[in-house]
């Protein structure tokens, strides 16, 4: 692989390119049942058979009727010849006679237009009309949704609820879909301990296990979880050999920097090679990304805000498009800033924020108080990240970018 240079920082916005350049997204194809997609990621385009709906129907519940019969002036008294609930097909509507029809429900030959229920009285086989509807009313016409040839699904969305019930009216039981992304995880540290142990003098418990896996899980990953790796060399080339063997992607949290007992770094260019180090952002600013035999690796930093924010802004958009996905940019909007941030930093920085009301009805953001790269708590505090760029500043009323959590995280 072309790398870039190791011995300069990297910009936010190299670093994402060159990541997506490597990205490379699994060729495999399998069908899933439509009623089991809910996430997986579209492999081919697909195209309607039919027409949505597939008849004229009826938009709610009242009478089919012809529209000429309708008195413009006044009510019209006409005999309810028929009944047609949905999933019928009614008979040829004569003149000066009206249909019980039902929402969903064919319109009957000859009618054109529906009168709801609640303009109408029925008195055993007369209904009478309040005032006169134009020809097409409440009629939902063939076709109006989607008619045959239409493309209604693009290869490489991520399906979600809508799409499925919109493959499902079209009528396709089985989708084509990209095999799941197989993601291996580890932790490295010496220092951290699982929840439910207690902790010794100069332990903490690992948050970044839970934070990880549940973010990758979340997306509808295959998650392999390799669990806690001691401080060692020869122990993390283990795992790491282990890893590679049985996944796409390898994904870990601390051990990249520079440290004495940070070992991934240097495990990981025994094994294969390490072709990205250092990116100019806060938090973050150890993340590695390499590759070992076939997988590609990615690895974080150990504290957990660093893990949160860089795992938002590189390894969910790399595994996106790795499974296929072509939509990978979080949509973020500019709204007011209901804070002050005079302290430039040279790096890139995300701040963790939340909407708060401001005058007439507008959105303003606020920012946590403490934004360390060690208090997790401004992640649940938060509802986002505010995107500052590289030796800005921001003053209260500037408007600012921010990107929610429900991008980052979707």
């Amino acid at each position: 692989m072309n790398k870039p240079s190791q011995a300069a920082l990297l910009s936010v916005d190299e670093a994402l390119d060159f990541l997506l350049s490597q990205a490379h997204p699994v060729e495999a194809v399998e069908a899933a049942l439509t009623l089991d997609a809910l996430g997986r990621v579209l492999a081919a385009t697909q195209v309607s058979a039919i027409s949505v709906p597939p008849l004229d129907n009826s938009a709610m519940d009242g009478y089919a009727v012809r529209a000429a019969d309708l008195n413009a002036s006044g009510e019209t008294r006409l005999a309810v010849t028929q009944r047609i609930p949905a999933g019928c097909v009614g008979s040829a509507l004569l003149p000066q006679s009206a249909a019980r029809i039902f929402t969903g429900a064919p319109i009957p030959p000859g009618a054109d237009a529906v009168v709801m229920q609640e303009d109408t009285t029925q008195v055993d086989d007369i209904v009478t009309i309040q005032r006169a509807v134009p020809s097409g009313n409440n009629i939902r016409r063939a076709g109006e949704d989607i008619a045959p040839g239409n493309t209604v699904l693009q290869a490489g969305v991520r399906l979600g609820p809508q799409h499925l019930g919109l493959a499902a009216s079209i009528g396709l039981a089985r989708l084509p879909v990209y095999r799941k992304l197989k993601i291996a995880t580890f932790f490295t540290g010496d220092e951290i301990v699982m929840p439910g142990q207690p902790l010794a003098p100069g332990q903490i418990y690992n948050s970044n296990r839970f934070t990880l896996n549940g973010l990758l899980r979340s997306m509808g990953f295959d998650v392999v979880d390799l669990g806690i790796v001691p401080d060692d060399l020869e122990a993390t080339v283990g795992v790491l050999r282990s890893a590679a063997s049985q996944a796409d992607v390898i994904l870990t949290s601390g051990g990249v920097s520079v440290g004495e007992e940070d070992h991934v770094k240097a495990a990981v260019e025994r094994l294969g090679e390490i072709a990205m180090w250092r990116i100019s952002m806060k938090p973050g600013k150890p993340l590695a990304f390499g590759r070992i035999d076939n997988a590609s690796f990615i690895g974080l930093p150990g504290n957990p805000v660093s893990v949160f924010v860089t795992f938002c802004i590189f390894a969910r958009p790399f595994l996106l498009r790795a499974q296929g996905v072509m939509d990978i940019a979080p949509r973020g909007f500019w709204v007011e800033a209901a804070f002050d941030w005079p302290r430039p930093d040279r790096r890139r920085e995300y701040l963790r924020a939340r909407r708060v009301p401001g005058e007439a009805g507008a959105t303003r953001v606020e920012i946590y108080p403490h934004q360390g790269s060690g208090v997790l708590t401004s992640t649940v505090w938060g509802e986002g990240l505010i995107d500052v760029p590289a030796g800005a500043t921001i003053a209260r009323g500037e408007r600012v970018l921010f990107l929610p959590f429900s991008e980052l995280l979707a």
